[in-house]
């Protein structure tokens, strides 16, 4: 009996052992997870999905069936983030977190929008729960892509491209966001501050041609506080080519060049020079 006990004993240890053993052994994923975010107006995109290699297999059409919801990656859904709403190929999406599926076709695939983010797979998926479904045409490539990838390309203040490729396939769709009615009511606002941000409100007012006069004022005003500041002059020189005024223009970006020559400042002397050149 008491062999047996010490036998029981010994094998009781033994396993105990090799469940912690198990427990703290770490391994490589076999698809590696990746996180990305992107700015977009004034908040931004966060995607958050785990990456498949092809390793020689057939994925789409056979791995991954034509017409079956596939969770746009490996392991748990592909989780996409919005801080702000957003437009999603004309589409309004709230701002929030949501699940990424699709559905592979052969020229031709559905992207899905699900309210579940967190799931894994797509094995407890639910139509139902889908705030978003349109379609994409797919890209053929030559060279193969072993690595999926995700991606957000042609990405400007307000607007960007998620590009999704593996295999031999990428598609894309347009993300957009809204801001203009948002900053244009917080420079109101700001303006009536005692601390006024008149350069970043005359560069908004250039970049997105508004009043350009209004937009003069401001860079005038900031260019008081340091008035030989070849910075401020190339930005003012600017704005007096964009209204017509090249004279105005060509006088600015002159004493902008000066002033870079003495500070011995060759990027600023250089973009003056640029309007003068445009001026002239």
């Amino acid at each position: 009996m008491k062999r047996i006990y010490f036998y029981l004993a010994g094998m009781l240890v033994a396993c105990a052992a090799q469940n912690s053993y198990a427990q703290n052994l770490k391994v490589p994923q076999l698809s590696s997870s990746q996180t990305i975010t992107q700015e977009l107006g004034l908040g931004e995109i966060t995607l958050n999905y785990s990456r498949p290699n092809v390793r020689g297999r057939k994925i789409f059409g056979s791995l991954e069936p034509y017409g079956t919801v596939w969770r746009t990656g490996a392991n748990a859904a592909t989780i996409i983030k919005f801080s702000d709403d957003v437009t999603i190929n004309g589409n309004k999406v709230p701002a929030g977190e949501y699940g990424l599926f699709s559905i592979p076709g052969k020229d031709e695939w559905t992207v899905i929008l699900n309210k579940t983010a967190h799931q894994w797979g797509a094995y407890t998926y639910k139509q139902s729960e889908d705030l978003l479904r349109f379609k994409v045409k797919t890209i053929t490539h030559s060279e193969p892509i072993e690595t999926m990838t995700v991606q957000f390309n042609n990405v400007d203040q307000t607007k960007c491209e998620l590009e999704v490729k593996w295999e031999n396939i990428s598609f894309s769709f347009p993300i957009s966001t809204e801001v203009d009615s948002k900053i244009m009511t917080n420079i109101d606002e700001i303006m009536n501050h005692d601390k006024k941000p008149y350069f970043e409100a005359a560069m908004y007012y250039y970049e997105n041609n508004k009043d350009l006069k209004k937009a003069l004022e401001w860079i005038t005003d900031a260019e008081k506080m340091s008035p030989n500041a070849p910075f401020y002059k190339v930005w003012k020189a600017r704005i007096q080519l964009k209204m017509g005024d090249k004279a105005g223009a060509l006088a600015t970006a002159q004493q902008g060049v000066k002033l870079a020559k003495d500070q011995k400042d060759d990027e600023y002397q250089r973009l003056n020079q640029a309007v003068v050149d445009q001026a002239k």
